[in-house]
């Protein structure tokens, strides 16, 4: 697995896939954890070449000296390093949940270094925009419908109330399908990291007026993809990001939750495939 070093000389690790032509695509996963859950994308690797980044701390990349290398404003470092690293003078990026806050803050910082911007299931603190209870719990009641949905609202909403903190319970929402494949998928994508969980969002990570402002002048065309379903990313509060960018695509994948690539791997692959060119 290559590696390269971040500029605080952290070693990180990152895997190269897909047969794609071009420069790779640089994936920064949510979580923070490593990149194992993005697998190929649902095919995506067939069209482009990947570079899946595992965050510091997760996967093969190495503990940050100094935790406070796990904010999310220090990782945006991490990815114009491997940028450097694999040479290309503007790269491709593509962020998930978590992730897509660093790729934001990455495009509000260096614009200049940014060729094509892709946002799947984005989350959206780095920008300062909030998704309400009553906004999760209407998405939620559209799965009324699923043998596990009374357990798994009944979960949400005591978390909503204060009450109850059985995160566990809630998991099947994030998924369009609550199959086999989905709990095998949950197991391989739950962070393993607390701590860089935990100091991601500490204080300093984000600056949302000064993100906001450099995006309104962001030039590169941007992609936002959320699932109809998706409790993360709710559609509403991805058109609300898509909102700020100059140039950008909304797209909602229908019957899809916080994981499109799984619950529709053809069409997710050929949407993003066909922006990114």
């Amino acid at each position: 697995m290559p590696t390269f070093t971040a500029p605080d000389g952290t070693r990180l690790a990152y895997r190269l896939i897909g047969d794609g032509g071009g420069d790779p695509v640089l994936c920064v996963p949510g979580g923070p954890t490593d990149s194992r859950y993005l697998g190929d994308l649902g095919g995506l690797s067939a069209h482009r070449r990947l570079a899946l980044l595992d965050l510091r701390g997760t996967g093969r990349s190495a503990l940050p000296h100094d935790t406070a290398g796990y904010r999310c404003d220090r990782l945006v470092d991490d990815v114009e390093a491997l940028r450097a690293h694999l040479g290309p003078a503007r790269l491709d990026l593509l962020g998930h949940s978590a992730g897509a806050n660093v790729a934001t803050q990455y495009a509000a910082r260096y614009p200049e270094r940014l060729g094509r911007l892709a946002l799947i299931g984005p989350g959206t603190r780095a920008v300062g925009i909030e998704v309400t209870g009553e906004t999760r719990r209407a998405l939620a009641r559209l799965r009324e419908g699923e043998p596990w949905f009374p357990a798994a609202f009944a979960a949400l909403e005591a978390i909503g109330a204060g009450t109850g903190s059985d995160w566990e319970a809630i998991v099947p929402f994030f998924w369009g399908r609550w199959d086999a494949a989905a709990r095998r998928h949950h197991a391989a994508a739950r962070p393993r990291n607390a701590e860089a969980v935990a100091l991601f969002a500490a204080e300093g990570a984000f600056d949302p007026p000064a993100t906001r402002a450099a995006l309104a002048a962001c030039g590169p065309p941007a992609l936002l993809l959320t699932g109809e379903f998706d409790l993360n990313s709710p559609p509403g509060a991805t058109a609300e990001l898509a909102g700020l960018f100059p140039d950008a695509r909304l797209v909602v994948q229908s019957g899809a939750g916080h994981y499109p690539w799984l619950d529709d791997a053809d069409r997710f692959a050929s949407t993003v495939a066909a922006f990114l060119g």
